[in-house]
């Protein structure tokens, strides 16, 4: 089964790791990447780029909005994710706990739902 492991960011923490602390936890997502590759469970990861750079698009009555930045207030922002597959979420859980930024932030994990249309 695939999941989804969201890394969040707090806004109070974040910028504050130091040069080295930061070269330290890229090298840690690296080597963890590494590892989740060889053994077949990753499927994708990536790290995303700051609030201020996002966007919200919505649309109502077929007209596209768009809000730049951050829309609402919070505490934390979505920094990263994880795509792995695993047998359930015991395994899941124990292969997002080991995820370099939990230390410093949250994941959350969530199962990958599977769409599939009513008949």
């Amino acid at each position: 089964m695939r999941y989804i492991c969201l890394i969040y960011n707090s806004t109070d923490t974040d910028g504050t790791l130091t040069p080295d602390e930061t070269n330290e936890l890229i090298k840690a997502h690296f080597a963890f990447d590494e590892e989740l590759l060889r053994d077949g469970i990753m499927i994708h990861s990536d790290a995303l780029e700051m609030p201020d750079q996002a966007m919200v698009l919505r649309v109502r009555n077929n007209t596209l909005s768009a809000t730049d930045g951050p829309y609402v207030e919070t505490k934390e922002h979505l920094a990263g994710f994880y795509v792995i597959e695993a047998p359930d979420m015991v395994k899941a859980k124990e292969i997002a706990g080991r995820i370099p930024s939990a230390r410093f932030g949250a994941v959350e994990l969530r199962p990958v739902r599977t769409l599939t249309l009513l008949e």
